[in-house]
């Protein structure tokens, strides 16, 4: 009989064991970047700019880190512009755990306003996907207008296989699975961009584990819609929390950090 209890014992402490840890969110600081602000507007869609919109999606996103325990800060919370090399500096002297940048895609072409669509996060990386690299020089046109190309390759190769990389392409699918399933429990065709490498300056520097959201075309008019919507704005946010928290949750039961 005492063999049974003793054996019971040891079943219940190994699977007490064997439950990931769980995080103490106060410990964790979290930073966001709503892109582009001040005198740049972004990409702009019927008249409404994208710097209004990732900020609106920013500080629901703060709000909800908050509401759930986590430390935030906002590299801009109002209609100012920053140098994209500022803001992963941001990050760095905030000590955060990890880098997340919001932005909203667009398309040049009238004719591809009703069919350019959907949600995708990237990470820093080399690609030769040709629309990956278009979308990451509209968002690099800014701070990079003016540099000759061979300077370009240079500013961004010198960090594209820096440590976290790996890490930060695991933060991206956590946070693109849960945006996507958080969205369709309202939207049910709204298309998943996935995953994607691409070199994003804004992301470069970033000593932690960083990523860029594209939340949507802001040219198409029914994403353009949805997304100056509260309820789309507030399931993007809560995408982006739970998949930051599986994300952290993860790494610290695989490295103890």
């Amino acid at each position: 009989m005492h063999k049974r209890i003793l054996g019971m014992c040891t079943v219940f402490l190994l699977l007490a064991c064997s439950q990931p840890p769980k995080i103490d969110k106060n410990d964790r600081l979290i930073v966001i970047d709503a892109g582009h602000g001040g005198h740049d507007s972004g990409a702009i869609g019927d008249g409404l700019y994208e710097k209004d919109l990732v900020l609106q999606i920013a500080q629901k996103t703060a709000s909800a880190f908050q509401h759930r325990g986590y430390k935030v800060h906002l590299t801009r919370d109002g209609d100012n512009f920053i140098k994209l090399s500022g803001r992963t500096k941001i990050a760095d002297q905030e000590k955060a755990d990890i880098f997340i940048s919001i932005h909203a895609n667009a398309v040049g072409n009238k004719k591809h306003f009703a069919t350019a669509e959907g949600i995708e996060t990237y990470f820093l990386q080399k690609t030769r996907d040709a629309r990956s690299q278009g979308i990451a020089a509209k968002e690099n046109a800014a701070v990079l207008q003016g540099t000759d190309g061979l300077s370009k390759h240079v500013i961004i190769d010198s960090v594209l296989n820096g440590p976290k990389i790996i890490e930060s392409n695991k933060l991206a699918i956590d946070v693109q699975n849960n945006i996507m399933q958080s969205v369709k429990s309202e939207y049910n065709d709204v298309k998943d961009g996935g995953v994607r490498p691409a070199p994003f300056y804004v992301l470069v520097g970033a000593s932690r584990p960083s990523i860029l959201v594209e939340v949507g075309y802001i040219t198409n008019p029914k994403e353009r819609a949805r997304l100056f919507s509260e309820m789309y704005q507030e399931n993007i946010a809560k995408g982006i929390v739970l998949g930051a928290t599986k994300y952290l949750n993860n790494r610290k039961t695989e490295v103890g950090f």
